[in-house]
This record gives C-alpha cells, structure tokens and sequence, in this order.
C-alpha cells in the first residue's frame, strides 16, 4: 500500500467539504437566474475539486468546439466526473441508481446530470431525454462501458447507449468525441495495477472507505486525451460508432497506462471515419 496520511485525508476531506456546502445553494441560484453562470461554475468546481485532492489533469489532443457534442469516455471512478468536469463544459450521463446517493446525487442533479436506467425497456425514453438535451444545445458526457473499470483496460462499449447519437442539426450529424483517461503516476511515479485500485473504483467497493484511502494518497497524475471527433454517419451504423470510439478510446489508454505516444488509427479503426486529422 502507498503510504497514507490520515492528517491529508481529514484536510483534503474537509476542504471539498467546504467548498460544496458553500458553492451548492450557489449552483442552485444560478440554475433559475442565470444559465451561463450555471454552465460555468461546475467546471471551476471540478478544477477547485482537483487541487483540493492533488489531481494533476494532463490533457493532450483537442476538445471538441463544436455545440452540442457527445463526448465517450471510458470509466474507472467517480474521480472521473472530477477530472473531466474540470475540461469539458457539459453534463454527464449517469445511472439511475446515483441520482439517490447523498451529496453525490445532489451534486449530480446540480450539473443537470441525466439519470438512465439499465433495463433495455427503458432505453428509448432515455433516449429521448438525451435527444432533447443535445437538441438544446448541451454537451453530454457519456460513459458507454456502462460500468466502472479497474483502469486498466477497457470495456466494450454498449451501442445502445449510443442511442442519441443520430441527432442531427441543421441536418448535420452531432460530433461524438472518444475522450481517453488513465490514472497514470502516483508523486510523479508511474502507477502499476497493484496501486491503480487505490483509485479506480469499481465492483462491491464502499465509497467512504475508498474515498478516505485516496484522499490520504499524494498527487496523482490522471491523463486525458481528446481524439479526433467522428459521427455516426462516418462511421456508418451505431454498431461502428461503438466499436470505432472504443478502439480510439482503448489505444489511448493503452498508450497513456505505459508512457508511449498515441498512435494514428489502424486498420480496425478506419481513419476515414474520423473527422480530422488522426490523434
């Protein structure tokens, strides 16, 4: 185990403590009075929420500029909305189950998180919720492994919650933008998969104890790369939608997780159906 400073986790816990108590009735305010502020204060939380927890965020390639855009992620911990949150001015998309969790779904709910269901009969209403977001003019983040990681490989992504991704305007498709993310060092060390746990969370972990652990670690390194956006037009079914991000997405983890460069697309991953230049 990492060394753990009990004294760090009470402070670190404390801070973020303060820092949501003050900033929710401000966030709530700001969704009736002024939607601009709404949009933007999340993010500066997020980015406050990194230094609190000694998260370094290492962002390569380009976010996408384009309004809306979906962006797809792959998913290890609930520190992921954290450093995400703090790159990408959008919502995210969660199951339904975190929408009742205290503080955590509050703060969900004050994002205008959408809440999704797992039961396949769910899905086109869902669907539909997604739609009218994107329609609006909002940016979604989206996990499509549908489940959290150990971080260090990643999940098939489920086409079926690429549901929205045919959304189209002013006749153009909606740009989806594969996003990699790694836990890569741990005090500038690279992190191996005995130490990756102490971040990712995933299974049958409580969150407070995992919570409490991590806080108490020293400065973590998370890498974020933004590939070159594609559309489901490009790529020619919500099947290849799928199985192009997650490529795009799986060789960017692969890559972060050992310290290479992130390679252009291979013959799995036709670069014809991405949208510039290759990552």
């Amino acid at each position: 185990m990492p060394p753990h400073s009990a004294l760090q986790a009470t402070a670190r816990l404390l801070a973020y403590a303060a820092l949501t108590l003050f900033l929710m009735p401000v966030q709530a305010a700001a969704l009736v009075l002024h939607r601009r502020l709404s949009s933007a204060l999340p993010m500066l939380y997020h980015r406050l929420c990194c230094r609190i927890f000694g998260i370094e965020v290492a962002i390569t390639g380009t976010p996408s500029t384009a309004h809306p855009t979906l962006f797809v992620s792959n998913h290890m911990s609930y520190l992921d909305i954290t450093v995400l949150g703090s790159v990408i001015r959008g919502s995210f998309v969660a199951k339904a189950e975190v929408a009742g969790w205290p503080v955590f779904g509050w703060l969900a709910r004050l994002q205008r998180t959408v809440f999704v269901k797992r039961q396949r009969a769910a899905t086109a209403a869902q669907g539909t919720v997604m739609r009218n977001r994107l329609l609006a003019g909002d940016n979604l983040v989206l996990f499509p492994e549908g489940t959290s990681s150990d971080g260090n490989r990643t999940l098939r992504f489920k086409s079926s919650l690429l549901v929205v991704a045919d959304v189209t305007i002013d006749g153009q498709p909606i740009a989806v933008q594969p996003v990699s993310i790694a836990y890569a060092q741990l005090d500038g060390i690279p992190m191996g998969r005995l130490i990756r746990p102490y971040f990712a969370w995933y299974g049958d972990m409580i969150l407070a104890s995992h919570l409490w652990r991590m806080a108490g670690l020293g400065t973590v390194t998370v890498a974020v790369h933004f590939h070159p956006p594609t559309t489901v037009v490009a790529c020619g079914s919500r099947k290849a939608l799928a199985q192009v991000t997650q490529s795009a997405v799986a060789r960017g983890v692969a890559a972060q997780l050992t310290g290479r460069p992130i390679e252009p697309p291979g013959l799995a991953e036709p670069a014809r159906a991405l949208v510039g230049a290759p990552a």
